[in-house]
């Protein structure tokens, strides 16, 4: 079921954060004039030790210009003031509170569904705003650093929990949904800023702030850049974060990519941040340059505006001095902080700002409310990938199983990761099956195998669920085994640890009928269990609603339509090296090279669904037009549930001499349009999806531009990369 909420809108009363300035007396001050006449005003006002100060990440206020004190926040899944990353400790904040807390990214990118993950970026931008308005509370900021864009290229990636997945175009779709949810629906004003993380081609933890990122031309346009160039040109994003890498043995925080890209051709006009350390480590950790005076002064020329690091205050007079900088280059850079402050509503009227009343003191905690846990109920639902169900052991029913064993070390908690908040509630897989089951069936539960207790409910129980997974928790890229990752730590292996596959194989040998819950951050080679173990469930960690979302699944109040957003190997050897940006090498769904365990875009539903009927609006696809691909899309089974339809291209007939001045192999297929569409038994909806030219345009390396190939390509529509049910061809003209 689709639960359709608004972006929240303002609420009543009014307690605005301002510098106190005369009214009237600069044009800045007037709201009806052009934005940029605005911006120039305010930069010609400051003095150059202004202007230098204002370039760090927490702008301090200008009481004569009215300008205010604008903070920023982490966000990656709701608003972080919360452990184990202690948000709470910043932005004026008194220590870890709640907050509501989503499941992980890549479980959010589970759901393949944009509009939930924009109501979920509408509760965070809401409460990051009523936190720094709410006289109760006064603390966090209007800058959330979030969503993060990196690609998830390696499962071993520590930082895969942050991203929506593998795909170019899925995470740039889900990264777009997330950017409207947190800077709202009006046409003038921002609910929050959205702030991208990591530009560009970070997904590597270990040696990250001295490592290169390699690739070619193409890559960069149609795999790397794609997700932020649709976050910004379809979502709105504004502003982004550098990350700590090199991309080309160029580091990011000088990357011209940021200019030459980001800003002159996709629109980024607003915050260029470095990350934690970098400016340090273009000296210490990339050597590219001989201090920190000329790598400060090159990053601003790069067109950074917001330096994490404080040394950058003594280095930039320096630089001005020995001409290694312009003040003209500092107050270009400064325009585009500003771009953002007015357009968050900082310098106007309270009354022309309709986020400026939120946080009034008769209004109740957001995440206390009612409409806000119903919606990270539905995004944790939606997020549930069924794996495996034969002999339709799932759905329990309730009026037959009388005892249920559950098992596991992550069967009694939620787990947070450093980027969590603290919820104000968190239900577990035991808490959640115990509520659901209700009085009359009998739950136990054993953490562990401890004296064969397992095994011995096991027995007893008419099911068995087997709840395991990894641990995001601890202290900065502490990780507790090999399996785990987190930021700062990349990932060694890609099993379960060892006490978890044997706990799941003597839980089996006692009960074969057994369940297996695996709640992860990213993807595992659980072979044995795929092969032996009748159901299995996957979710990714940190909802507040795990427990109640699992149960509903369990129980079939809610049917499964997650579907999975990496591609999960049966074993390491079928992944290249770690550190081989080429993803043609064989990674991703694109490239994969071998059978993998589960197959990119799968997941399975309680009921099935037909698909017939593949049309396009015209069978020649024209430069700069669109074409519209229709299919229909029957429930085939007893119980109602979604699909998610996902559109594929796969080029079958290009331009010989085109391909071979693109110096590059063009992906077997790429996924280029998806729609999670909901069907009652029996009923069938024609899904559409527009397929824009654009999105089969390839970049000629030797133009340096993207061109459209003539020729044919395949449209292949089906549940997954792996499982295409209807095919067309279509001409792609000139």
């Amino acid at each position: 079921m689709r639960l359709l909420v608004p972006v929240f809108c303002a609420a009543l009363g009014i307690t605005p954060l301002r510098a106190q300035a005369p009214q009237n007396q600069y044009p800045y001050q007037n709201p009806n004039l052009p934005l940029e006449e605005r911006v120039n005003n305010l930069v010609s006002l400051m003095t150059l030790p202004e202007k230098i100060a204002y370039l760090t990440q927490s702008p301090a206020a200008l009481p004569r210009l009215g300008l205010p004190r604008v903070n920023w926040v982490e966000g990656l899944h709701g608003v972080a003031q919360g452990e184990p990353g202690g948000w709470g400790r910043m932005g004026g904040g008194g220590g870890p509170m709640h907050t509501t807390t989503f499941s992980q990214s890549i479980g959010l990118g589970e759901t393949w569904d944009p509009e939930v993950l924009r109501q979920a970026g509408g509760v965070e931008g809401y409460e990051a705003r009523f936190l720094v308005q709410s006289a109760k509370y006064h603390r966090g900021g209007l800058v959330i650093r979030a969503p993060n864009a990196d690609l998830g290229r390696d499962p071993r990636w520590g930082r895969t929990e942050e991203c929506y997945g593998e795909d170019p175009f899925l995470n740039g779709s889900m990264a777009s949904g997330y950017v409207k949810g947190l800077q709202g629906d009006n046409p003038r004003y921002w609910l929050t800023a959205s702030l991208l993380k990591h530009f560009l081609a970070n997904s590597n933890e270990d040696g990250r702030m001295s490592s290169s990122s390699d690739f070619d031309e193409q890559l960069f346009h149609e795999y790397y850049g794609v997700p932020f160039r649709m976050a910004i040109e379809d979502g709105g994003a504004r502003c982004f974060m550098a990350s700590y890498n090199a991309v080309n043995k160029v580091p990011d925080t000088v990357q011209p990519a940021i200019k030459n890209y980001a800003i002159k051709m996709w629109g980024l006009d607003g915050i260029v941040s470095t990350d934690a350390g970098s400016l340090p480590a273009l000296v210490r950790a990339h050597r590219f340059f001989p201090d920190e005076v000329q790598a400060a002064a090159a990053a601003v020329k790069a067109g950074i505006n917001q330096f994490i690091d404080g040394s950058y205050r003594n280095d930039l007079p320096l630089a001005l001095s020995s001409n290694l900088l312009t003040e003209a280059d500092i107050d270009q850079n400064i325009k585009g902080e500003l771009r953002v402050f007015i357009r968050l509503g900082l310098l106007d009227p309270p009354e022309m700002v309709p986020y400026s009343k939120v946080g009034a003191a008769d209004e109740p905690d957001p995440w206390t409310t009612d409409k806000t846990k119903a919606i990270v109920k539905l995004a944790t639902q939606e997020s549930i990938v069924l794996l495996k169900n034969s002999a339709g052991l799932l759905p329990l029913d309730k009026t037959k199983v009388k005892t249920i064993a559950v098992i596991g070390p992550r069967a009694t908690e939620v787990q947070f990761d450093w980027y969590s908040s603290g919820p104000p509630y968190a239900i577990a897989p035991l808490q959640g099956i115990t509520n659901k089951a209700g009085p009359g069936v009998t739950v136990t539960c054993a953490t562990n195998n401890t004296d064969g207790q397992a095994v011995k409910l096991a027995q007893a129980a008419d099911v068995a669920i087997v709840v395991v997974g990894n641990n995001p928790g601890g202290g900065f890229g502490r990780v507790s085994g090999p399996s785990e990752g987190k930021e700062g730590t990349d990932r060694k292996a890609i099993t379960l640890d060892q006490s978890q596959e044997d706990l799941i194989e003597q839980v089996f040998a006692a009960n074969p009928k057994t369940i297996v819950v695996l709640i992860s951050s990213y993807p595992f080679a659980i072979n044995w269990t795929q092969e032996h173990v009748p159901a299995i469930v996957h979710m990714s960690q940190n909802s507040q609603e795990l427990g109640s979302a699992l149960a509903d699944v369990l129980f079939g109040d809610y049917n499964p339509a997650g579907r999975l957003v990496q591609t999960w190997p049966k074993s390491l050897d079928q992944l290249p090296p770690m550190m081989d940006y080429n993803i043609r090498n064989g990674r991703t769904y694109m490239y994969f090279k071998g059978e993998p365990l589960y197959p990119f875009g799968y997941g399975l539903s309680y009921t099935t669904f037909q698909y017939s009927n593949i049309k396009t609006t015209t069978e020649t696809l024209a430069k700069d037009g669109t074409i519209m691909v229709s299919a229909d899309v029957e429930n085939s089974g007893r119980a109602a549930g979604e699909e998610v339809v996902q559109l594929y291209v796969k080029d079958v007939q290009p331009d010989t001499d085109l391909r071979i001045r693109m110096l590059s192999a063009f992906a077997s297929e790429q996924l280029r349009g998806f729609q999670r569409v909901e069907l009652k038994p029996g009923q069938r909806k024609t899904v559409q999806i527009p397929l824009p030219a654009k999105w089969l345009e390839h970049w000629d390396m030797t133009r340096h531009a993207f061109v459209l190939e003539p020729g044919r390509i395949e449209l292949r529509v089906g549940a997954s990369s792996a499982d295409i049910r209807l095919t067309k061809t279509i001409a792609v003209g000139n």
